[in-house]
């Protein structure tokens, strides 16, 4: 199947960070021409005269299935956020966990994100719930210690199972989690870097994101989380670490030469008031990958890209008193290419390029807050002036999963409705 979105402005985040005004031309799954007026016969055409086209974005931190739990632990201390949301996922059920997935798939695609980075347990339920959705899950099964977690069985083989029953899936990325280093001991955290290392599987982990975290750990250990991680062997190019707002330059200095990624998420740390700025300058020049995560609908309460952009941009910028640091291109970088390559997704996904994934997100080049719109400006208002309302159509892999705004894969008014439903089964006890 041939699609022509035609007459766009397309920006591209190729190598060269290029915009053209043009046709993009998607055969089934993948991109084959970028720019170029498109005189064949196509099976769909789009009319996106004036448009923006830009790569779907790519959330490297969530957990997708508490989406059902907004505004049950709001304005809380940060324990007692974690023991209300501790005991509420001790109860939940395979129907509110899809649910919970398909309401933030929902919500993420709407808001132009195709690719989302998970990090729960039951990502089998979650799994089958994205896939009908129709946006792509790098789903990592979370794994912690037995004797601290409400698993049935042992998380790391629970993982186990989990990628060998799922990977090869269409859009299923099975991966690795690591709870933190709070209620993950040595053996746990090197058995999952080893199995990440042994089937090339993502590893999404929570790192040095309070205070406190780092300071029980250094009492217990002697050494700082990110330490502590390195001299057991557990980064690596896979890892992707979560918050990491509470680091030494030491630890950002082991991370680069490890590697690895940062995922980024300033409305979470700002809500949970954590403290900590993660230090991305400092990731930058020692060769961390930056990506960027909303966390997830519990302390954010949205899984807005858009918003978190912009929001990353604006805290690094007042925390340093400097407007020069987190430009607007470094920004959309994070939320494509970057975090393509935290996924290790970077020849598939992340921009739009002949051979890549037709992940696609059409922009309403019509409305006000993105005019006047320029190739010299289309970068800096997508990032400062766009939103998720802005979005029109939304393509993954090549599948309409957003069209002229009305979600196209999923009885949107039915998971609306029961998530009331569940909320109240989960939330008012």
């Amino acid at each position: 199947m041939i699609t022509a979105v035609r007459d766009a402005w397309i920006v591209t985040q190729d190598a060269c960070r290029s915009v053209v005004r043009g046709d993009l031309v998607i055969e089934d799954e993948r991109i084959v021409s970028v720019g170029p007026k498109y005189n064949g016969t196509a099976d769909r055409e789009i009319d996106a005269s004036g448009d923006i086209v830009m790569p779907g974005m790519i959330n490297t931190h969530t957990h997708v299935a508490m989406s059902v739990m907004k505004g049950v632990v709001d304005d809380l201390s940060f324990p007692d956020f974690l023991n209300k949301v501790f005991k509420i996922d001790s109860d939940r059920t395979d129907r509110d966990l899809t649910i919970g997935t398909q309401l933030g798939c929902m919500e993420m695609m709407r808001g132009g994100t195709t690719t989302f980075m998970d990090l729960y347990y039951s990502e089998d339920v979650i799994a089958e719930a994205t896939q009908k959705a129709g946006i792509r899950g790098v789903l990592c099964w979370c794994v912690l210690d037995e004797e601290a977690t409400t698993q049935v069985g042992n998380p790391l083989d629970n993982c186990k199972r989990f990628h060998s029953k799922y990977k090869g899936r269409r859009k299923i990325v099975p991966g690795v989690g690591l709870q933190g280093v709070y209620v993950c001991g040595e053996e746990t955290c090197v058995g999952a870097k080893e199995f990440s290392d042994e089937v090339g599987a993502p590893m999404n982990l929570h790192l040095s994101e309070t205070r406190g975290e780092v300071n029980d750990h250094k009492k217990k250990t002697g050494k700082r989380p990110g330490e502590w991680l390195h001299d057991i062997g557990v980064l690596g190019p896979r890892a992707v670490a979560a918050h990491s707002a509470w680091l030494t330059m030491r630890e950002v200095r082991m991370m680069g030469e490890a590697g690895m990624s940062i995922s980024s998420c300033p409305v979470s740390n700002m809500k949970l008031a954590t403290g900590g700025v993660a230090p991305v300058p400092e990731f930058i020049k020692n060769g961390v990958n930056v990506s960027i995560g909303t966390d997830g609908n519990t302390t954010n309460n949205s899984l807005d890209m858009f918003a978190e952009m912009k929001t990353l941009g604006l805290l690094q910028k007042a925390s340093r008193w400097d407007p020069t640091v987190a430009t607007a291109q470094e920004l959309l970088d994070f939320a494509t290419v970057n975090g393509a390559k935290a996924v290790g997704m970077q020849d598939s996904i992340g921009s739009l390029e002949p051979g890549k994934y037709a992940d696609v997100v059409i922009l309403d080049g019509k409305a006000p807050n993105l005019r006047p719109l320029l190739p010299e400006n289309i970068v800096a208002n997508i990032v400062y002036s766009g939103n998720s309302l802005n979005v029109k159509t939304v393509m993954c892999q090549g599948d309409v999963v957003v069209d002229e705004g009305r979600i196209a894969t999923l009885d949107a008014e039915s998971v609306l409705a029961e998530s009331e439903d569940v909320w109240r089964s989960l939330c008012l006890r």
